[in-house]
């Protein structure tokens, strides 16, 4: 109860097994262990941690301010308080080619089902926004097959390569480093920015290993459905900060209301019901829990 009935090593081979259905699965961000038991709730297919959003929920802007032990120790807590497989982002690996080994085994010793590993410099910059810098392909691969060598903990784990090189290189020489980073030993291949179905359509052909698409809002290309996706044939879809800005809207709103009115009454029909919160995080099991251990009376 206080963890899921299932193992990090199941929920990985659970993760495996669903990547080789065909079926496109879906991995809503989750910045909260309370946000993954809602995803759970709602039906999804995993749970996915961004980089972007754990440095912005410090108050950081994304360029690489993070720690290795941050984003270990609160991609365990996302993780732990649910029974799907959890993707977290791990920038470009904390450091060296080694490091990135060490942070590989980190986030499997810390529950997590897969992680990816992207080619930029450090700082680096959202996928998304222009002036990025990228390491070279030879200085990438070697880092990729790096992470890889982490995996010996366990060969479920999902190593995902990430190619910015698409806004800075070209399409073609996407390609070529993605088609690297597989040989190095990446398990799947993280697009990032491409800008039409075209392209989509383009790196699906060229590349044989499962291939996740990025729906951020606000970025380089439109917001592509479900079924549009999975005709496209990929196989992962994640939407990283989504929960995270429905939150800060939501309640940016709310604090401007309680300013202008002096009260929340007019934000209750708005508001998560204590009722809801109580049967998200299961009070009534908790509650049985506890009367069932402290069942008896101490003799005189």
């Amino acid at each position: 109860m206080l963890f899921p009935e299932i193992t990090p090593a199941q929920k990985r081979k659970n993760f495996r097994e669903a990547l080789k259905s065909g079926k496109l699965l879906q991995f809503p961000g989750s910045w909260s262990p309370l946000v993954s038991m809602a995803i759970q709730k709602e039906g999804f297919d995993g749970v996915y941690i961004s980089g972007s959003v754990l440095s912005n929920d410090l108050g950081y802007p994304d360029i690489g301010l993070t720690t290795l032990s941050e984003v270990a120790n609160r991609g365990r807590q996302i993780a732990r308080t649910t029974s799907l497989p959890t993707i977290i982002d791990i920038d470009t690996g904390f450091g060296e080619p080694m490091s990135a080994t060490r942070t590989v085994q980190e986030m499997i010793e810390m529950g997590l089902a897969g992680c990816h590993i992207e080619d930029q410099i450090n700082p680096k910059r959202c996928g998304h926004l222009d002036g990025k810098g990228l390491v070279t392909r030879d200085e990438a691969t070697r880092k990729v097959a790096a992470a890889a060598r982490g995996k010996k903990l366990d060969e479920n784990f999902l190593l995902i390569a990430r190619t910015d090189a698409r806004a800075v290189e070209g399409l073609d020489k996407a390609i070529d480093r993605a088609k690297a980073y597989i040989d190095a030993g990446a398990d799947c291949i993280f697009t990032e920015a491409l800008e039409n179905e075209k392209e989509f359509e383009t790196f699906r052909k060229a590349v044989n290993v499962p291939l996740l698409a990025n729906m951020t809002e606000f970025g380089k290309g439109r917001l592509y459905t479900y079924e549009e996706l999975s005709n496209l044939g990929y196989n992962i879809v994640i939407y990283p900060v989504t929960t995270f800005r429905l939150a800060m809207k939501a309640t940016i709103d709310g604090l401007n209301e309680i300013k202008a009115k002096g009260t929340q009454e007019g934000l209750l029909g708005k508001m998560h019901h204590r009722k809801d919160l109580y049967t998200l995080t299961r009070y009534d099991e908790y509650n049985s829990f506890d009367s069932s251990i402290f069942n008896f009376k101490v003799r005189e």
